[in-house]
């Protein structure tokens, strides 16, 4: 299999801060009734490693910030986005699919139920790759897949010709995992996907995340409602309100954190009350 551009980009990234944001705004609907500031002159880095936990209230900004990240919107003039060193706030969502890797809310969402295991693996492996590029169906790649879904431990190693929509969803957001790491991208963006889970699987996909996360030692963002979840896991957490960044807790910090020490904080920063009950209410995982 050729890795000649992952090592192109793994090098490159040895040398700098996997993702800088800076100055980084977006407004929807701009001169509007419905004008909305999702994100305000937000500045952010992450070094090789980083693993950053992302809570706040609804509206916070968090999942546009995602999406800045991966292209989906640009950000408003003069805000820049670098992933890698390369600065990639021109890049559409597609151009930019080499640096960043993505799992969803919706199981639905990363993979293809139509297709086979093996198909969407097949896709994923491609993803970013320059037109006409193309992989063999063969023996090396089969071995190659049976080995990343064995470390799932969810026996999906030996179900490559099944369909995705006939797993589970648990199942299906460990398939999505795998993929959206299997061409070793830049940055994993994790857009609360455990939200629709029930807390048994919710459990198991975070520990698969964070054994992924851990073992090939990736630069992730996870955006989750639930503060234990943002405590438990990575080693940075930051808490965004009215489109800001407004605390960024480094690991030595966050381990001496409860949960109602982190509202605390929050109040400190915010100058007002956590009143989200989405967040509040959520059970512990």
């Amino acid at each position: 299999m050729d890795t000649t551009g992952d090592k192109m980009v793994n090098l490159a990234m040895q040398d700098h801060n996997i993702l800088e944001l800076l100055r980084v705004s977006k407004t929807f609907a701009r001169g509007t009734v419905d004008e909305v500031k999702a994100l305000n002159c937000v500045s952010l880095t992450m070094a090789p490693g980083d693993f950053i936990t992302v809570i706040g209230s609804n509206g916070a900004g968090k999942s546009t910030l995602l999406n800045i990240i991966a292209g989906l919107f640009p950000p408003d003039n003069g805000g820049r986005v670098v992933i890698a060193g390369e600065d990639v706030t021109n890049l559409l969502g597609y151009k930019r699919a080499s640096y960043v890797g993505r799992v969803w809310q919706q199981p639905d969402m990363g993979t293809a139920g139509k297709l086979s295991i093996e198909e969407n693996l097949s896709l994923a492996l491609l993803r970013g790759k320059p037109r006409g590029f193309k992989i063999a169906l063969n023996r090396e790649r089969r071995r190659f897949f049976r080995t990343r879904l064995a470390s799932l431990g969810l026996g999906l190693e030996d179900r490559l010709g099944v369909p995705a929509h006939t797993l589970s969803g648990g199942q299906r957001q460990a398939l999505a995992l795998i993929m959206a790491t299997i061409s070793n991208p830049a940055i994993l963006l994790l857009d609360e996907h455990t939200a629709t889970l029930d807390p048994k699987t919710a459990r198991t996909v975070l520990s698969i995340t964070d054994e992924i996360i851990t073992r090939e030692k990736m630069t992730a963002v996870m955006v989750t409602h639930n503060m234990e979840v943002a405590l438990r896991y990575g080693n940075r957490l930051i808490m965004m309100h009215r489109g800001r960044v407004i605390l960024d807790i480094a690991e030595e910090q966050k381990k001496g954190l409860s949960v109602t020490s982190l509202l605390r904080a929050f109040e400190r920063a915010a100058g007002e009350e956590f009143t989200d009950d989405s967040v509040l209410l959520s059970s512990e995982l």
